[in-house]
């Protein structure tokens, strides 16, 4: 299995523990940068408004994915509380 920043290994999935990796390109930089270049773009030639527009758009779709990474480590987390739950119950049993 690779695992990369964006990656975890499957032990820390379900026990819903990680490593607080340091995000240097998230969504607040994102939003920095493009201010940043709305500030410093040329106003006789600003930019194209797809190149604007697709910026926007990546802006949303990192959003989404950010809710449905926090909405899936949940759901591990609860699983793995489950899945702790019924070895218990399992050792009692014996």
């Amino acid at each position: 299995m690779t695992i990369d920043l964006t990656t975890k290994t499957a032990d820390q999935a379900a026990t819903g523990k990680s490593d607080k990796l340091a995000d240097p390109l998230g969504r607040d930089a994102f939003m920095s940068l493009l201010l940043t270049q709305l500030q410093h773009q040329d106003p006789t030639q600003p930019q194209a408004d797809g190149e604007f527009l697709a910026q926007l758009a990546q802006f949303s779709a990192l959003e989404q994915l950010q809710s449905m990474n926090s909405k899936l480590e949940s759901m591990a987390s609860f699983f793995n509380n489950v899945e702790s739950a019924a070895n218990v119950g399992a050792m009692e049993g014996k």
